[in-house]
């Protein structure tokens, strides 16, 4: 493969260069219930380095969200877990990986899992619970890390159970992504929707309109706005959002009804420069469910900590996908380096 400088020191290749330095997460199983049942199953699945695990509960009575790794129900897990930011909790030698904390509505989760096949697996994971329908009732989150103590095979097979009185719904689904540092396909799951830049003179900051998908990943880096940023879904500006949130680790708020997604809430701080990570859950039929997580710089330099923002939102649209994103300032206009970029996937 030959790699060619231009004098601007980018690269350049043919297709058959760029063929082969590609990568990225690859959808590598994917399980859809077509009707109701207790477990979801995904199998097969080949040895990756690391693995990004998706999951979609859809509930009819109550559910338990329980993991199981390669069929192991042995005393083999831990879990370090806190709901809706309450104290922590540390549970040892369980024979799953259960952290819902609303087994009776929908619920959505990201985890990465690291996959070294001589070491444990351990996981990082994030999950937003829909509470009772409608905005007139905030969401409800849960954040944990995991650990399946097994030190001799990579993980190729994983169960959503359920062993409560109801059952997953007829759409409940898991969808596995790999990454491994080898890898070199092009199908990645994750398509670019929109990138857009920021102008420099207006406090709207848009992705303008994108494809619909089921799932989305959002980022937006906001320059010097000096106060609040509010989210809107399809220039919906109703009271339709709800949130629950924390700021720099204390306890969690929630708001309802309300007309936008604040996710900065520090007005007046010297810098005021953030960058926000936001990953949906965007069935037509279903509220739209969001997992969030921000970082502010607050004043310039070293001698002044970030601050931090925690949320889990939604949207209680149940007759439409999200077909566009706006992030609008509250006091001043996004600077030019300001951007936000989406992708999705189905």
């Amino acid at each position: 493969m030959t790699i060619k400088y231009l004098d601007s020191k980018r690269m350049s290749g043919d297709t058959a260069d760029i063929a082969a330095v590609s990568g990225g997460w690859k959808e590598i199983g994917r399980t859809t219930l077509g009707s109701a049942a207790d477990t979801i199953t995904v199998s097969g699945l080949p040895d990756k380095r690391y693995y990004m695990i998706i999951s979609s509960k859809l509930v009819s009575g109550n559910a338990t969200h329980q993991f199981i790794l390669n069929n192991d129900t042995g005393s083999n897990y831990a879990i370090r877990y806190s709901g809706d930011g309450g104290a922590e909790y540390a549970g040892v030698s369980l024979s799953n990986i259960n952290f819902d904390p609303a087994n009776a509505t929908n619920s959505f989760h990201v985890g990465h899992i690291a996959n070294l096949s001589s070491k444990e697996k351990i996981g990082i994971h994030h999950l937003v619970n829909q509470n009772t329908a409608g905005a007139g009732t905030s969401t409800r989150r849960s954040e944990f890390v995991s650990k399946w103590a097994n030190t001799s095979s990579s993980m190729n097979r994983i169960d959503l159970k359920n062993t409560d009185s109801g059952n997953f719904d007829t759409g409940s689904e898991i969808v596995v992504l790999g990454w491994d540092d080898s890898d070199t396909h092009t199908s990645n799951f994750w398509e670019e929707l929109a990138s857009v830049n920021a102008s420099g003179s207006s406090t709207n900051l848009s992705s303008g309109t994108i494809t619909a998908k089921k799932y989305l990943w959002i980022q937006c880096y906001s320059e010097g706005t000096g106060g609040d940023i509010l989210t809107t879904f399809n220039n919906d500006t109703g009271s339709n959002y709800t949130r629950r949130f924390s700021i720099d680790g204390g306890a969690d708020g929630t708001s309802v009804n309300e007309t936008s997604i604040a996710n900065m809430h520090n007005a007046g701080l010297g810098g005021d420069d953030a960058f926000s990570n936001w990953f949906i859950i965007n069935n037509s039929a279903n509220e739209k469910l969001v997992i969030g997580h921000s970082v502010q710089n607050g004043s310039a330099g070293a001698g002044t900590a970030p601050l931090r923002l925690e949320f889990v939102n939604k949207w209680a649209n149940t007759s439409s996908q999200i077909t566009e994103i706006d992030f609008d300032s509250q006091s001043g206009n996004f600077g030019s380096d300001s951007i936000i970029k989406v992708w999705g996937s189905n």
